[in-house]
């Protein structure tokens, strides 16, 4: 799937993970190598400038333990103004719908923009475990995500 989401812009469909964890860590997200409960990727869309193919966000869906999940999703900081994470965080969230989600849960570093979306705070024992932030030093230290889950 390919098609123009924001004129000038592009997004395609990809399951490439591991291409874009260098994107992921250059734009603030944090990972972890030894994941303590298999993931199982759903699809991940990338979207791109139009004219040279670069990459300006990416978003992934997966689940882990039977719920689906956004595992990753950012955008570039010289893009953030052109509403490029909306749109990857809509494709998912269609994408969930149509495998049957009933939630759709995160762990957030920017929670404003999530709750925009219709996310709302949620108690880290109820989500899948996949909040590994509390083994981490910046946890809440420089960091504080929170765990949020959509209704769909």
């Amino acid at each position: 799937m390919e098609k123009e989401v924001i004129e000038g812009y592009i997004l395609k469909d990809t399951t490439d993970y591991e291409k874009f964890i260098p994107f992921f860590i250059e734009n603030d997200l944090e990972f972890s190598k030894d994941e303590p409960v298999d993931t199982d990727l759903v699809k991940g869309f990338q979207l791109v400038i139009k004219t040279d193919n670069a990459l300006v966000g990416a978003v992934f869906l997966a689940k882990r333990q039977g719920e689906y999940i956004i595992d990753g999703i950012a955008v570039d900081k010289n893009f953030r103004n052109i509403k490029a994470g909306k749109v990857l965080l809509e494709e998912a969230i269609e994408e969930a719908k149509k495998g049957g989600a009933k939630h759709i849960y995160l762990v957030a570093r920017a929670p404003g923009f999530f709750r925009k979306a219709g996310f709302v705070n949620t108690n880290s024992e109820e989500a899948p475990f996949f909040f590994e932030c509390l083994t981490c030093p910046q946890y809440q230290v420089s960091c504080f995500p929170e765990v949020m889950k959509l209704e769909v």
